[in-house]
C-alpha cells in the first residue's frame, strides 16, 4: 500500500518524539512492504517565528493533500508568559482543527500492566480501565463568539455555543464506538447550570432510542470527574463537549501512570490527525528523555484508522508492551532501580523490535 503522510513536529520535545515514531512508522512500512512518502512542515510557536502564522497556509495544503497527519506538540513559554501576545502557537491547533473539520477527538486509556505500580491510584482500582473519551473539537468556548478583552483589559467574555448538528455528528461517532465495545454510552454535560448542557441532554436523550442495544446514562462533569478516580473501570465510552473533554481526557492519562502514554486521534471532514495528548514539555526539549510512547501508539492508531491496517498497529502495541515489560522505557515510568533510557534508545529497541 501506498502511504502518504504529513509530519508536522512542532514545538519543545515534539521534534523528538516525532522522530522516533516515525522511525516506527518506517519500520513497520519495510516489515509489511509499504510505501511510504512523507513531507515535514511547521506548526505552532517555530511557525509564528518563521512567519507569523502558527499554522502556514503551505502547511495546510500539505495537510489537505496527504492521507494522514502525524503531529508532536505544541506550545513555548515565549508565549505562555505572555498575555499580550496577539498570536499564540495553540492558535494553530485550533486553526488545524477547524480547518480540516477535525470534530472528534477519540482518546483510549488503557492501562498497561507494567504500569500499574505508576499510577497513583491503588491497584485494584486501575487495573481493570479501558474506556474511551470521545472529545468534541470544534464548537465551545474554544471558538465561540464573542471572544475577547474590553478597551480597559479589566473584563474579558468567552461564549459558549453548540447547534444541533454539531451536537448529533459527535454523539453519533460515541454510539458507533460503544457499539464496537462493551456497548456502553455515557453523556457528560453541565445540564443542570448550562443552556449548551441541557441541549447536548435533550438531542442524547433524542437519539438514545436508536440504538437500543447501547446503555445510554448521563452524568454532570464534576460528577464523572470523582467517578474517574473513584471508579475508572465502570466506563466504556465517555463523550463531551470540547472544554470538559479537555480536562477530562488530561485527568484520564493519571490512570495509566503517566501523560506520557496516550495516544489520540482528530477525525472528521478531512485529513485525520494522530497525536499524543500530552504538551510541548518545553523544560525537557533537546535533553533526549521525552517518552515517545504515547506518539508511537497514535501511529499504531494512524495504521489502524487512517489505512485499515490492523495487524500493522497490533505489532506496535505489541512492540511497546514489550518494551516495558523489559523495562526499557524513560525516566517518566522507569520503576525504582530500573535505568532510565534515553528517548531515541527506546525509539531504536523498538525498531530493533519490530523489525526482529
Amino acid at each position: 500500500m501506498k502511504i502518504n503522510i504529513a509530519v508536522l513536529p512542532g514545538d519543545g520535545i515534539g521534534p523528538e518524539i516525532i522522530e522516533q515514531a516515525l522511525n516506527v512508522t518506517k519500520a513497520v512500512c519495510i516489515k509489511f512492504g509499504h510505501e511510504l512518502t512523507y513531507e515535514t512542515a511547521l506548526v505552532g510557536a517555530c511557525a509564528i517565528d518563521a512567519c507569523g502564522d502558527p499554522y502556514p497556509d503551505s502547511t495546510h495544503e500539505l495537510c489537505l493533500k496527504s492521507d494522514a497527519v502525524l503531529f508532536g506538540a505544541i506550545g513555548s513559554p515565549k508565549y505562555d508568559n505572555d498575555p499580550t501576545a496577539r498570536v499564540r502557537p495553540e492558535q494553530g491547533l485550533l486553526a488545524m482543527r477547524k480547518k480540516l473539520g477535525l470534530y472528534a477527538n477519540v482518546r483510549p486509556v488503557t492501562v498497561f500492566p507494567s504500569l500499574i505500580d505508576r499510577s497513583p491510584l491503588r491497584t485494584e482500582l486501575v487495573k481493570d480501565a479501558d474506556f474511551v473519551c470521545i472529545r468534541e473539537l470544534t464548537g465551545g468556548l474554544y471558538f465561540g463568539r464573542p471572544q475577547g478583552r474590553s478597551e480597559d483589559g479589566n473584563s474579558a467574555v468567552d461564549t459558549c455555543a453548540y447547534n444541533r448538528e454539531e451536537i448529533e455528528r459527535i454523539l453519533k461517532l460515541a454510539y458507533e464506538y460503544a457499539g464496537k465495545r462493551r456497548k456502553k454510552l455515557t453523556v457528560v454535560d453541565k445540564a443542570n447550570v448550562l443552556e449548551t448542557s441541557r441541549l447536548w441532554r435533550q438531542i442524547a436523550q433524542e437519539m438514545a432510542p436508536c440504538y437500543p442495544d447501547i446503555t445510554t446514562d448521563y452524568m454532570f462533569v464534576d460528577n464523572a470527574a470523582m467517578r474517574l478516580i473513584q471508579w475508572p473501570s465502570s466506563f466504556d465510552v465517555l463523550v463531551t463537549e470540547n472544554m470538559f473533554g479537555d480536562i477530562l481526557t488530561d485527568e484520564a492519562s493519571v490512570i495509566t501512570g503517566s501523560l506520557g502514554m496516550l495516544p489520540s486521534a482528530s477525525i472528521g471532514s478531512h485529513t485525520a490527525v494522530f497525536e499524543p495528548i500530552h504538551g510541548s514539555y518545553p523544560q525537557a526539549a533537546g535533553k533526549n528523555i521525552a517518552n515517545p510512547l504515547a506518539t508511537v501508539l497514535s501511529a499504531a492508531m494512524m495504521f489502524e484508522y487512517a489505512f485499515g491496517l490492523m495487524e500493522e498497529g497490533a505489532l506496535i502495541r505489541e512492540a511497546v508492551a514489550a518494551s516495558m515489560d523489559a523495562g526499557f522505557v524513560t525516566e517518566d515510568i522507569a520503576l525504582d532501580g530500573q535505568k532510565a533510557r534515553f528517548t531515541s534508545e527506546v525509539g531504536e529497541w523498538l525498531v530493533s523490535y519490530i523489525m526482529g
